[in-house]
């Protein structure tokens, strides 16, 4: 499948680089969507987990975003998946995430002697807080399994709070009130992509629906400082 470079392709071009954040519509096909239920199920999955890149059926749904022509228009040639999270809300499993920055990447073993810090072990997995230049680089794409509306506690984020770098709790406010936010609704099969450094959160959901996000992170194949990524797709 192709798609030629068009004035709308460059808008999202723009967009992107001046938001931090886009909406990628009809990404996968709603039925695709459901037919990932199964695999999810088994899990036992109760809220959410960071680990599930390393399943073949994820890695190979990775691969198959990597190469779709909208997503290509945004990410490098060279990224590949690194990390794959689940997230569900539902009147079972209801929570809210305070605004913040995305800082942490998995990695595969500690290095000592560098600058680096944040270092904390989950699920198994260690990570580390990166340098913001390669948070400058990366890519978040959230595929929406299901529609997501206002009442659903949807991601919200501050446009253009990426290009800030990392951000303390004052100059954290002093974005928002800038920038304002902005509500991430969508339907099922399609993506928001942001920057890990935009500022985003999310309230409880309000209604009686279920909200199922796979949050793929993207990152180039080779990490500063002697790191290595946990996990590749």
């Amino acid at each position: 499948m192709t798609v030629s470079l068009t004035a709308s392709d460059d808008a999202l071009k723009r967009s992107f680089a001046r938001d931090g954040f886009a909406l990628l519509p009809d990404l996968l096909p709603a039925a695709d969507c459901a037919a990932i239920t199964p695999a999810l199920q088994p899990q036992g999955l109760s809220g959410g987990t960071r680990s599930l890149l390393a399943q073949p059926w994820c890695a190979a749904l990775a691969q198959r975003l990597r190469r779709h022509p909208l997503l290509q228009r945004l990410l490098p040639p060279g990224h590949k998946a690194v990390q794959c999270s689940y997230f569900e809300k539902s009147a079972a499993s209801n929570w809210l995430v305070p605004m913040h920055q995305d800082l942490s990447i998995p990695v595969a073993r500690r290095v000592d002697g560098t600058p680096l810090g944040g270092w904390s072990e989950k699920e198994g997995t260690l990570y580390v807080q990166a340098p913001a230049e390669l948070l400058a680089q990366m890519l978040a794409l959230r595929l929406h399994l299901d529609p997501c509306a206002a009442h659903d506690g949807p991601l919200r984020v501050v446009p253009g709070s990426h290009a800030l770098g990392l951000l303390d709790a004052q100059q954290e406010a002093k974005a928002r009130a800038r920038g304002g936010e902005h509500l991430c609704l969508a339907r099922a099969g399609s993506a928001w992509v942001m920057r890990p450094l935009l500022l985003h959160a999310s309230a409880k959901s309000q209604g009686t629906s279920r909200r199922r996000v796979l949050h793929f992170l993207f990152g180039p194949n080779a990490l500063p400082h002697g790191l290595q990524w946990a996990a590749q797709a």
